[in-house]
């Protein structure tokens, strides 16, 4: 359902369901989407102490991509849901981070913790937790995918991978793609999945086009 045409009572009872504020794990290079898993190693007592007070309270807990400047963040980030906490005995954590939905960074929210806490919005990305079919083409993606993949030396079991859901899918792409994180992090923020999956396309087929460019040349 296009954002114009929900009515109101469908974005407050979208924004009800997720916390305002949230605790958030910046890090450099790990972009992940909604629907899709994130297996974590914590360790530094910061992060120990964020992951440990997610799973007491609601489970919930926000990745973001840092930057290399002034402790920034990048400002769309994705919130996921701790499904798996295991401690080992040397005082690790290791978790498993299903995404739930994306956010934007409204501001941060300073606190006396290790670790750092936004307030967030998540009306941008209604569209997270639809659960409506969406009708996308994607024929194009997949086979320039799996080309891109192959000449990567990239195994993905495709008849498994075509199990999922559309979402699910193109989701996944996203994630594992052998692309750059600034690349990623335009396909996290990007509104609807049909943008996604034209703006995945068109990322894939410059790094296919360069590909042969290039091999061309040394012939």
């Amino acid at each position: 359902m296009p954002l114009s045409v929900r009515p109101f009572f469908y974005y407050i009872k979208f924004m009800k369901k997720f916390p305002d504020i949230i605790p958030v794990f910046p890090l450099s290079g790990v972009i992940y989407f909604p629907k899709t898993n994130l297996p974590l190693n914590i360790f530094e007592q910061r992060y120990l102490n964020l992951v440990n007070d997610a799973y007491d309270k609601d489970k919930l807990m926000g990745m973001v991509q840092s930057r290399k400047e002034n402790n920034s963040v990048y400002k769309i980030g994705c919130l996921g849901k701790i499904s798996d906490y295991q401690k080992s005995k040397d005082g690790r954590v290791l978790v498993n981070l299903t995404g739930v939905t994306r956010f934007q960074i409204l501001e941060e929210v300073f606190n006396k913790k290790l670790y750092r806490e936004f307030k967030v919005d998540y009306k941008r990305f209604v569209e997270d937790n639809d659960n409506l079919e969406v009708n996308v083409d994607t024929s194009t993606l997949m086979h320039k995918a799996k080309s891109f993949f192959k000449r990567n030396g990239l195994l993905l079991n495709w008849r498994e991978f075509e199990k999922l859901d559309l979402t699910q899918q193109i989701n996944t792409l996203a994630m594992i793609a052998p692309v750059t994180n600034e690349e990623k992090q335009k396909l996290l923020e990007s509104i609807s999945l049909e943008n996604k999956v034209k703006s995945l396309e068109s990322i894939i087929g410059f790094y296919l086009f360069d590909t042969n460019i290039n091999n061309n040349t040394i012939q």
